[in-house]
């Protein structure tokens, strides 16, 4: 061995072989023991499903139902695609009104401008149809947004000049454009 400058010999902590067993044991193998042991109990906790049963299961008092309808809940669809006919004849403003905006412009829901009502629709007018077309499809305030619902954007348009020709507008019902009109004729006679 190398004596140092000071005369000593270098020695390390462990001295025998005893002592590397035991400094290997605690170095090495508890670490992944502990490690082992938090992985089991993050694993096989109790946890809360987001469904109203999740109170019920921490006590132990589920059901085989509740059980299934929890697990049906939590694997329900995101989307959906639906299928439209392209070809079908547009609806007009008064349809789409009823169907679609007379739960809340009927009845002046959440402040929204009732139907005929001249002077909540005044200051909404003067800011022009195509302004008050992207406030219906993209939502303003309280009002959703409508576009992608039950209707086609032009549908929606139609029925804001509907609302706004109530409330003394004078705009005109969109009609539906040339190319897509004509597609179903061209379509017809081939």
């Amino acid at each position: 061995m190398s004596e140092h400058a000071d005369g000593g010999a270098h020695t390390g902590p462990i001295k025998n072989p005893k002592q590397l067993l035991v400094a290997t044991l605690f170095s090495f193998v508890v670490p992944i023991f502990v490690i082992i042991g938090l992985v089991y109990f993050v694993v096989s906790a109790v946890k809360p499903s987001g469904s109203g049963d999740a109170n019920a299961m921490a006590l132990g008092g589920v059901t085989e139902q509740g059980l299934a309808q929890g697990v049906a809940a939590r694997l329900q669809k995101v989307g959906s695609v639906e299928i439209r006919d392209a070809n079908r004849p547009l609806a007009n403003g008064e349809t789409v009104f009823k169907a679609q905006c007379a739960a809340c412009h009927a009845t002046g829901v959440a402040g929204a401008p009732k139907l005929g009502d001249a002077a909540a629709w005044g200051p909404r007018l003067g800011q022009g149809f195509q302004t008050l077309v992207e406030h219906a499809l993209k939502g303003k305030g309280a009002m959703a947004p409508q576009g992608g619902g039950d209707f086609a954007d032009l549908e929606i348009a139609r029925a804001v000049a509907y609302l706004g020709n109530a409330g003394g507008g004078k705009f005109e019902e969109p009609a539906q454009p040339a190319a897509a009109a004509s597609a179903p004729a061209e379509a017809a006679s081939k």
